[in-house]
């Protein structure tokens, strides 16, 4: 299933920002892209994003910049020091005025930038907050997803309404065929006493009950209305269905190919090729589908 989720956070001089995508897939596949030196957390959010998701491709970004922190300057007193020993040797050599304090200060290396030390409390503080953050926009995902499953719901949900339908009209044909059937199988067995001699009556009715049995199709459309039953009970279920869905379009597809492999009907073949369309895009959405 699709979505998008962001999620920001600050602490002391950190903040942060979360961003999470999710793209179809049959599977669970989770990358990470973790900046600011806490590679660490990898394995805590991909937890926690298990526990959420059962399916999808998600991309899970963290990105982290230091604003607002305190710097100190300070003279680096080695350096100073070796800078006066050679003006001082200089001194002695050559007529010049003494160093100014100006001229020192400007002169590389003197004055330093020192960054505030991050003390265990600031960096704990830190993952604390990243981590409650993490939960905010993976909840948030959870509901962007959850508003995309409604969506497409209503999409499978019409599709299983197609395929009862074409199974209630596949069973209107089939209702009709045992006439039909026994007609055609009158007119085979006349053939077939016409062109050979010495076919004893049990072996012509074993050869008429296994084409009897071969086009009875009543069987696959009672576990077409199974199926049917079966995925609407899915439908109204709030946790993850999409690996049942996928089992339950394979099954339809079963049935549909059966029926059409047995059909002795125009009709009934017709509504086999349609049974099979639908229940492709069934299978297509399934997948998708937590």
């Amino acid at each position: 299933m699709t979505g998008f989720a962001r999620a920001a956070g600050a602490s002391g001089a950190y903040s942060w920002a979360w961003e999470v995508k999710s793209v179809n897939s049959r599977g669970l596949d989770i990358r990470c892209r973790l900046h600011g030196g806490l590679d660490q957390l990898e394995a805590t959010a991909r937890a926690a994003a298990t526990t959420r998701f059962h399916r999808g491709n998600l991309a899970m970004t963290l990105s982290l910049s230091r604003v607002g922190a305190e710097a100190t300057v300070r003279i680096n007193d080695d350096v100073l020091e070796s800078i006066m020993a050679v003006a001082t040797e200089l001194a002695g050599r050559i007529n010049a005025p003494p160093p100014t304090v100006e001229g020192l200060l400007s002169l590389r290396g003197v004055l330093e930038t020192v960054e505030r030390e991050e003390s265990e409390d600031d960096r704990e503080a830190l993952e604390t907050g990243v981590l409650a953050t993490l939960d905010e926009v993976l909840d948030l995902l959870v509901k962007d997803r959850e508003a995309e499953g409604q969506r497409m719901s209503e999409i499978v949900s019409g599709q299983v309404d197609a395929i009862a339908t074409l199974t209630e009209s596949a069973g209107a044909l089939a209702a009709l065929q045992p006439a039909a059937l026994k007609a055609r199988l009158q007119q085979q067995v006349a053939d077939i006493l016409d062109s050979v001699t010495g076919l004893s009556e049990e072996r012509l009715l074993q050869e008429a009950a296994l084409l009897a049995t071969k086009a009875d199709v009543r069987e696959e459309l009672d576990r077409l209305v199974a199926h049917v039953a079966g995925a609407r009970e899915l439908l109204a279920d709030d946790g993850a269905i999409g690996r049942r869905l996928d089992f339950l379009a394979q099954e339809f597809n079963r049935e549909a190919n059966t029926l059409c492999s047995k059909s002795q009907d125009v009709g009934l073949t017709k509504i086999g090729v349609e049974l099979k369309t639908v229940i492709d895009q069934f299978r297509e959405q399934a997948q998708n589908i937590e």
